[in-house]
């Protein structure tokens, strides 16, 4: 009855309930199984002019579509697009092209908000194009990762290697929380 209770105990906490379940599945499979499974690493998959990169999960609270209203922000850098209001919350978008020195992002259909989970700094980076979860091993991991064509080493904390892809991993936290990026009001 203990691990019913425990379960109980995180009703008020989908994603954490949804882990929980996920964690108690992949011990029971490894225990038929006879074998211990390889952890696996899950985050969203993005593009950034001709690159793609991926976030932890963790990170990313949601991706929403381009909105149609945005109010411009007076006095702000032009990677500030302005600010619009997502289901009765204010949320600042930001062009991450455009800061990252690689040109202004083109808006198309397939150009995607991703709202960062991050408690004191809420901010929407636009992205060309989101491209769904991206699922790894331990042993896809790498330490190293091609040049980019972005200024964004210093967010990238590894890269992951599948064949001949490679997903350089963006640390959103670490871009929101920069200097570079909250520097915001113009020169």
């Amino acid at each position: 009855m203990g691990a019913v209770a425990e379960l109980e105990a995180l009703i008020e906490q989908p994603f954490e309930l949804l882990q929980e379940m996920e964690r108690r599945s992949r011990a029971a499979l490894a225990g038929k199984a006879g074998g211990d499974l390889q952890s696996e690493w899950v985050g969203i998959g993005f593009r950034i002019g001709q690159e793609n990169f991926v976030a932890d999960r963790n990170q990313v609270r949601e991706v929403l579509m381009l909105p149609d209203a945005t109010t411009r922000v007076p006095g702000t850098k032009r990677w500030v697009l302005g600010i619009a209001n997502l289901r009765g919350h204010l949320l600042p978008l930001i062009d991450v092209k455009l800061l990252l020195g690689g040109g202004r992002t083109t808006l198309r259909r397939t150009t995607r908000v991703i709202s960062v989970n991050h408690r004191e700094i809420p901010a929407g980076l636009i992205v060309d194009e989101v491209l769904g979860f991206r699922r790894f091993t331990d042993s896809d991991f790498s330490e190293t990762w091609p040049e980019t064509a972005v200024r964004c080493d210093t967010f990238l904390k590894g890269a992951y290697r599948r064949g001949n892809d490679v997903w350089p991993i963006f640390g959103l936290r670490e871009f929101v929380e920069s200097s570079t990026f909250l520097q915001a009001a113009a020169d």
